[in-house]
């Protein structure tokens, strides 16, 4: 059975050039904030799962002059 509580305390990163340009935790409901500059950025957890397909979407675009809202969902292989 899938669970679909938010994922609290989970680090996201966002990498732009192989480089990571920012960092943050996610909140107890699972939310989180950042402001980046337009472009597009491969997204990864810490910690990784062991097992699943981890998170997806990998990767985001960030568009000049908009505010976005982007869910990510974290498999984490466990049942």
């Amino acid at each position: 059975m899938p669970c679909t509580a938010p994922a609290a305390g989970v680090v996201l990163s966002f990498s732009r050039g192989g480089r990571v340009v920012a960092r943050v935790r996610s909140g107890a409901g699972g939310r989180y904030s950042v402001r980046l500059a337009p472009g597009l950025y491969a997204v990864t957890i810490a910690p990784l799962p062991k097992i699943g397909t981890g998170l997806q979407p990998r990767a985001v675009r960030v568009r000049r002059g908009v505010d976005a809202l982007q869910s990510f969902t974290i498999d984490t292989g466990i049942r």
